[in-house]
């Protein structure tokens, strides 16, 4: 088995809003620290929400998708880069898509997440909390248009599939010719709404054995109870991981989780004990198909783009 990603994203804001350790709300510098310490850890991607906000309620055509603050993206992509060498990953797929294009055209990351089947999720992980729920079309030509941009920009797309629909529409664009191999896959268990498939060992087995031939495979778990058996599953079928508190604030059960870092750290000593070491970002890059960016000023934000 190749060495094991570990992705490690930080935001519990829309999942698991009474977290308290969330560092969300304490501002960007709380954040990035947060990345800092998860990449000190052993995580070698950094899934990353820029500042954004969720529509208030659904839009007429039925939508509800988060708006983007540009420059925030660019700010925090640049005060983590500066620090550490990391995979950067722009996440928040669930966002207006003219304003995702402005934002990649601009800040050039080495990975964009495009959801690759409809956005339908309920998020009432928190009971004394209003759900967040979030509701959003991708059709296949703005996939395609992702993929062509994306290629143009020297960007790896991570295909966020929730369920098999979305291995469908990636062999799709993989036939077009627009989406490169090898594909990085995430695999979505757990996340409640309409697009939900179960948290459970029998389901990784599942989606692995209808992967698209050749592609890597990674796994998100949003279901405390189950989080840590799943993503062992995942790990000793050969696949890859995301931890943090986007998907799961707890260390064990009813425990929150004090920093990202411990969360990462748990995931690391699961791996090595099933006899896996852990890629580090140079390694990550070689099993992904990606090539380290090189950085130029401009206004004083840095842009990246290929060497």
């Amino acid at each position: 088995m190749d060495k094991l990603i570990i992705t490690v994203t930080c935001d519990s804001d829309s999942a698991f809003p009474g977290n308290p350790y969330n560092p969300t709300p304490k501002g960007m510098d709380t954040v990035v620290k947060e990345y800092l310490g998860g990449i000190d850890a052993g995580a070698a991607i950094s899934h990353v929400h820029g500042p954004r906000k969720l529509d208030d309620a659904p839009q007429p055509d039925g939508s509800r998708l988060s708006s983007l603050e540009i420059p925030g993206w660019g700010k925090m992509q640049d005060m983590i880069l500066s620090q550490r060498d990391t995979i950067m990953q722009f996440g928040i797929a669930g966002g207006r898509f003219n304003q995702r294009k402005d934002l990649i055209r601009t800040y050039a990351p080495d990975m964009l997440s495009v959801a690759f089947v409809a956005h339908d999720e309920c998020f009432d992980y928190d009971p004394s909390r209003v759900p967040k729920e979030i509701y959003g079309i991708h059709s296949r030509t703005e996939l395609e248009e992702y993929c062509t941009l994306c290629n143009e920009l020297g960007i790896k797309i991570e295909v966020e599939a929730f369920h098999t629909g979305g291995f469908w529409n990636a062999q799709r664009m993989i036939d077009k010719g627009v989406l490169p191999q090898p594909v990085w896959i995430t695999c979505f268990f757990g996340w409640k709404g309409g697009a939900w498939t179960p948290p459970t060992a029998d389901a990784v087995l599942y989606m692995k054995s209808h992967l698209p031939k050749g592609a890597n495979w990674n796994a998100s778990t949003m279901d405390p109870a189950e989080h840590w058996k799943v993503l062992t599953a995942v790990i000793a079928a050969g696949g890859h991981v995301r931890v943090g508190m986007e998907d799961n604030p707890f260390v064990r059960p009813g425990e929150y989780a004090r920093t990202n870092a411990e969360l990462v750290d748990k995931i690391v000593r699961i791996s090595r004990e099933l006899g896996r070491e852990i890629a580090s970002p140079d390694e990550a890059r070689e099993i992904i198909g990606l090539k380290k960016k090189a950085a130029e000023t401009d206004g004083g934000i840095k842009r990246y783009g290929n060497p």
